[in-house]
């Protein structure tokens, strides 16, 4: 299968998909701080203003919301494999 394939592949290859993770991160910022390209007139606080704060405040959220929902599973969720068997 080509979907199985493709998964393989990004399990071999995970540093090279976190360096380009980082890299459209960082374009994103990059992005965020040219004032032509991002209108920031009508931003509701001073920290919106900053460049490239609405890229890390998404990223960051998307790591808390992984982290503990691993936390809440390994807590009790989770059960073992043989749970259902007895």
């Amino acid at each position: 299968m080509k979907l199985v394939r493709l998964i393989e592949g990004m399990r071999r290859r995970t540093r090279l998909l976190a360096r380009v993770g980082l890299g459209v991160l960082a374009l994103l910022i990059v992005i965020d701080a040219v004032p032509v390209l991002v209108d920031k007139e009508h931003a509701h606080t001073a920290v919106e203003r900053w460049p490239g704060f609405w890229a890390v405040f998404g990223f960051v959220g998307c790591a808390l919301i992984i982290f503990l929902s691993k936390a809440f599973g390994h807590a009790g969720i989770m059960k073992r494999e043989e749970y259902y068997d007895e």
